[in-house]
């Protein structure tokens, strides 16, 4: 995969600092990176660009840009960034600052800040962190590390203050690290052109420094724990490249100096031949040579290879002949291990080590326990992902591909799944009927996947069915009431037998068959008037009730309450009947849309949404219908976790 193209904006302005002391030029430089596994990579070359190119301008701080001070900002914005890719997923902005404060002790500071655009809930504790903090910061003792991760005890160490600034739509992390050589004399005048292009080359390019490491910290408290930090930050995560991408991380540098991670594919044919997802090594130099020998030879174990450790040769290129051999650069030992779960081959990661004839037999039992959680967490996004799929397929079937235009009046959907992988309950329609009528439906199903579906796709043609039939006597009501005797009769339970068959192919766990077929429903008829605008007859089955809007901006339920279908049996549904006259408009929506959360909250609260309408007097249905579905949005920060769906319908 190729690197991400960077882009650096780089800004220089005099200031203040926040203790009012004069400082020199603020110098910042930023970037947005995509929330992706390459985002850290991106992230850790764009900081030392931007150290490089102040250090060739001969900015008074960049004396004391220290090869500590470089290492420690790249590690800095890679932990920030991989916990923005890894929690939030979202596009990551990424910034740069160096601050020069003057006065009795002048000093100077590099802080990060990396904005993602999915806040978490704030971090516990009030009491502020050291050092000083932006505007809105909150900053303390660490937030739980099941929520952010653990990378931010790493950042808590290396700089003298960090906190987190909530605003809307974002949450930004930053970390103040003081430059830690400012005292250090000038460099002589002459050659000073030639220093700083040497250091600036230091910086962009750092010689490969081997990571220190002691294998005795793995004794009978150190290993348990690395376990433990690895299976918190692999469980839950939906993608089995991210699973690859954080395995890599904790792996690299703790354990090993290099490592590749292959995915075998599912089923039969090219598609199963294994992939090279990640490849990782602690001198970013080293990561492409290694990632094109592996792919130039792949590593192929035989077929009967257990989980235990099994020793390849190192992967390394031999150098070209006219080049010599350099002892010990690239020599080392490699161990290979099965990635499994629930006896199913999934892939296989290779680490190395350089420099040593053999991997420590207690790493090499700590690394194969970490492959076991590893396999896991990959067998548990491929399920995830086959049920996202066989969703996706219901979703398509389920809902109609175009819906029916009614003569004079003009009609506005939104439709939002909510965003959890699995088919969501609600469902809509419009269509024709004989007799010169049209009927439209909004439902929502109890619950989700494939059960609801089982509701859903009966419901819908069910109605369509019966519908039809009405023009033999059946009116609204008595449609929903055989509806509703259809969904209590015993023959759902082939249907629903047939869904535990579907989910159990996807790996989903169900119900005992004891799923209850509980329907909200709001059902109509249109019949278009002589005179201008349609005559309205609808019925609610434990829906949230239709509204009426007015060109005055005046509200009313269109509808009463009633049972929602699939409950009693012994049941007559009621239906109104009324005019809507051109200009009025009939707003219809699902729980999603009343039931909306803002903590304690609901949108519905107090008439929320009869209110939001009476603000769209006199707008077409698309406009009505973006005006309520905004409002739903921005009534809480936090995306929608029901599905959003309203139907509006203006009479012209």
């Amino acid at each position: 995969m190729a690197p991400i193209p960077l882009q650096r904006d780089t800004v220089q302005r005099p200031g203040t600092s926040r203790a009012g002391h004069a400082h020199g030029p603020r110098l910042a430089s930023r970037t947005s990176l995509p929330g992706i596994p390459l985002a850290p990579s991106a992230a850790r070359r764009f900081v030392r660009a931007a150290l490089a190119e102040w250090t060739g301008l001969g900015v008074p701080a960049a004396v004391g840009f220290s090869d500590r001070l470089a290492d420690d900002a790249v590690t800095v914005t890679n932990e920030l960034v991989t916990n923005a890719v890894v929690h939030a997923g979202t596009t990551v902005d990424l910034v740069l600052r160096l601050e020069e404060e003057g006065g009795d002790e002048p000093s100077a500071a590099l802080v990060l800040e990396v904005t993602d655009h999915h806040p978490a809930r704030p971090v516990s504790g009030d009491e502020p962190g050291p050092g000083p903090e932006p505007d809105g910061a909150v900053a303390g003792e660490l937030p739980d590390p099941a929520e952010y991760g653990r990378g931010l005890q790493l950042v808590a160490t290396l700089a003298d203050s960090w906190g987190i600034t909530y605003r809307t739509g974002l949450k930004t992390v930053w970390a103040r690290l003081p430059v830690d050589d400012w005292s250090a004399p000038p460099a002589p005048p002459d050659g000073e052109a030639i220093r700083r292009g040497l250091r600036a080359a230091e910086i962009l390019a750092p010689a490969a420094r081997r990571t220190e490491r002691d294998d005795a910290v793995w004794d009978s408290r150190g290993a348990p724990a690395f376990l433990a930090e690895a299976s918190d930050l692999l469980a839950g995560q939906l993608d089995e490249d991210l699973v690859a991408a954080i395995a890599g991380q904790l792996l690299v540098p703790r354990l090993a100096d290099w490592c590749a991670i292959w995915l075998e594919g599912e089923g039969g044919g090219p598609a199963a031949e294994p992939r090279l997802a990640r490849v990782w090594h602690s001198d970013e130099t080293g990561t492409e040579p290694l990632r094109t020998a592996l792919e130039r030879e792949p590593l192929r174990l035989p077929a009967g290879v257990g989980s235990g450790p099994v020793s390849v040769p190192v992967p390394w290129p031999a150098p070209p002949a006219d080049e010599a051999p350099q002892p010990g650069a690239r020599d080392g030992a490699a161990l290979a291990f099965r990635i499994t779960a629930g006896g199913r081959a999934l892939g296989t990661v290779l680490v190395g080590r350089e420099g040593v004839t053999q991997v420590p037999e207690a790493v090499a039992s700590l690394i194969e326990d970490f492959v076991r959680r590893l396999g896991l967490a990959v067998g548990a996004a491929r399920a995830y992902t086959r049920q996202a799929t066989i969703s996706r397929i219901l979703q398509r079937g389920l809902l109609p591909s175009k819906v029916a235009d009614i003569p004079g009046v003009t009609s506005a959907l939104v439709y939002e799944p909510s965003d959890d992988g699995v088919v969501g309950g609600d469902f809509y329609d419009i269509f024709p009927c004989p007799g010169d009528r049209w009927c439209f439906v909004l439902g929502d199903v109890q619950g989700s996947g494939p059960e609801a579906a089982v509701v859903t796709g009966l419901a819908r043609p069910w109605l369509r069915l019966l519908s039809r039939l009405s023009r033999e006597g059946f009116g609204v009501g008595e449609v929903l009431d055989r509806l509703n005797r259809l969904l209590l009769d015993d023959a759902m339970e082939a249907a629903e037998a047939a869904a535990l068959m579907v989910a159990a192919a996807g790996g989903r766990q169900l119900h005992d068959g004891t799923q209850s077929r509980f329907l909200s429903l709001l059902y109509g008829e249109v019949v278009p008037l002589p005179d201008g605008g349609v005559r309205c007859t609808v019925a609610s089955a434990g829906h949230p009730l239709p509204l009426l809007l007015r060109p005055d901006g005046s509200v009313r339920p269109a509808a009463e309450p009633q049972v929602l279908l699939g409950v009693v049996e012994d049941v007559a549904y009621e239906s109104q009947v009324f005019d809507l006259a051109p200009g009025d408009t009939l707003l219809c929506v699902t729980d999603g849309v009343t039931e909306r959360r803002s903590g304690p909250l609901m949108f519905d609260d107090g008439d929320g949404l009869a209110r939001v309408l009476a603000g769209c007097a006199g707008l077409p249905a698309e406009a009505t219908a973006e005006r309520i579905r905004r409002a739903v949005h921005e009534f809480a920060e936090q995306p929608p976790d029901d599905d959003v769906a309203l139907l509006v319908l203006h009479a012209d």
